[in-house]
């Protein structure tokens, strides 16, 4: 039986929920998710449980944020003069938008809050901060 170890072309159905059950992600419903254990595709704590793993097996792990998607960095939020946003970019809570620094890069930012002055933009990961819990099956490993 081949197991899932660095360099092999693995594809897993799974479940993530957060530490109150709600799913954030699931493969159902959809064709199962593919990457090469080891090379950073996905999440550091995930393609560690996964590693070893065999076709057809099941298990449930809970990743710490900082194998998730870091932890929440309070100074990664920004309140913007409202006036200094183009009026004909959304600006509804939750929206994602793209920043661009001053070097020319891209940094996705969520509005996180708006008051008539304001708007708060947030650059940490939405789950930043969360634990996550992903119930894994292999379907495959090549």
């Amino acid at each position: 039986m081949t197991h899932a170890t660095a360099g092999k072309k693995v594809r897993i159905h799974y479940t993530g929920t957060l530490d109150d059950g709600s799913v954030f992600d699931s493969s159902e419903g959809r064709d199962p998710l593919e990457f090469t254990v080891g090379s950073g595709q996905i999440i550091p704590g995930l393609d560690r449980a996964i590693d070893g793993m065999t076709t057809g097996e099941q298990k449930t792990v809970t990743i710490p944020a900082a194998e998730a998607y870091g932890e929440y960095h309070p100074e990664a939020r920004q309140d913007v003069p409202r006036d200094q946003i183009p009026a004909d970019i959304p600006l509804d809570q939750g929206t994602m938008l793209n920043m661009q620094t001053p070097d020319g890069r891209q940094i996705p930012v969520q509005v996180a809050e708006l008051t008539d002055a304001t708007v708060t933009l947030d650059a940490n990961h939405p789950l930043a901060g969360k634990a996550l819990t992903f119930a894994v099956e292999v379907v495959s490993v090549a």
